[in-house]
């Protein structure tokens, strides 16, 4: 609830929604966050996805409701879907989640969704983006593979291509593409090998660079990027933020790269959702809700 200017009464702030659609035999659910209305016309959709373990509410909660906020400034919507079982099927191989095992098709239940949205919520066809934390991040990697002619970008956060997805990956055409990535991510393995959580094994990841290479391979995009440093806003964090930035790319599609120097499996700028001990640091020098919806806006198909 806010108090607009000039106002003496509380304006209420749209709340989000839950829905759902019946795909492949299985009824699939989602958060819906839409703003208010904003003069005419088709809005962007941002479809943002959970990590492993996650589900769209926990989505929104990581993001502390950070793609909500800008949603209402902005006028696009924000879309949470949830996996069956709180997982997607990224396209890595010998993971025992059901997704997986069962090769739950998650790329066709996302183009039925967006295919609803368009016709519910006056969604803009050339103005759909896809970001995801983690097992959302992977994914996102295989939905810019596989459903390319329906996403204008991606934005993967604190995830790489997995280790069996990236070989067969044939995206229809060039895609832009922001990563976020963190040096000392204690479950996505900078160098790449084996996702891991302490004991636990999740499948093979290709590291950073070779994600971030294959992107840029792709796209065409000339091969040395413009790089520096973010301002150090919150020294107390322990991180620093460089940005690298691919040009020259086929049909505009960029590629960037923000390294979050001595972060950790974390939204920059989100929720502390477990101890730093546990999942290491977030930063606070950067808020990714901001820097994903600046590199979307200037993007469509």
């Amino acid at each position: 609830m806010v108090v607009a200017p000039g106002c003496a009464t509380p304006v209420e702030r749209p709340a989000s929604v839950t829905g759902s659609i019946q795909w492949e035999g299985l009824e699939r659910s989602y958060r819906l966050h839409v703003p208010p209305a904003r003069g005419a016309g088709p809005r962007p959709l941002l479809i943002a996805l959970h990590g492993g373990g996650g589900t769209g509410e926990k989505m929104e909660r990581l993001t502390r409701g950070g793609f909500n906020t800008l949603a209402d400034r902005e006028g696009f919507v924000v879309v949470y879907p949830d996996g069956v079982e709180r997982h997607w099927n990224d396209g890595r191989s010998k993971v025992k989640y059901r997704s997986h095992r069962e090769k739950i098709d998650d790329v066709g239940f996302i183009s039925a969704l967006i295919d609803h949205l368009v016709r519910t919520h006056d969604v803009d066809k050339r103005r759909v983006y896809v970001t995801g934390m983690s097992n959302g991040a992977m994914m996102s990697n295989r939905l810019a593979c596989e459903l390319t002619d329906k996403l204008a970008a991606i934005a993967p956060v604190a995830g790489t291509m997995p280790a069996t997805l990236g070989p067969r990956c044939r995206p229809s055409r060039p895609i832009p593409v922001l990563m976020i990535a963190n040096t000392h991510d204690p479950m996505m393995p900078w160098k790449g090998g084996e996702a891991h959580f302490r004991r636990l094994k999740f499948g093979q990841v290709w590291s950073v660079k070779q994600t971030l290479g294959f992107w840029v391979r792709r796209n065409g995009c000339r091969p040395l990027p413009h790089e520096g440093w973010l301002p150090d806003k919150d020294p107390d964090d322990g991180t620093r933020v460089r940005r690298y930035l691919y040009h020259g790319c086929k049909a505009d599609a960029e590629v960037m790269l923000y390294a979050v120097i001595n972060g950790g499996h974390t939204w920059p700028g989100g929720y502390q959702y477990l101890p730093p001990r546990v999942i290491g640091r977030t930063s606070r020098d950067v808020d990714a809700n901001r820097l994903i919806w600046d590199f979307f806006r200037r993007h469509r198909r």
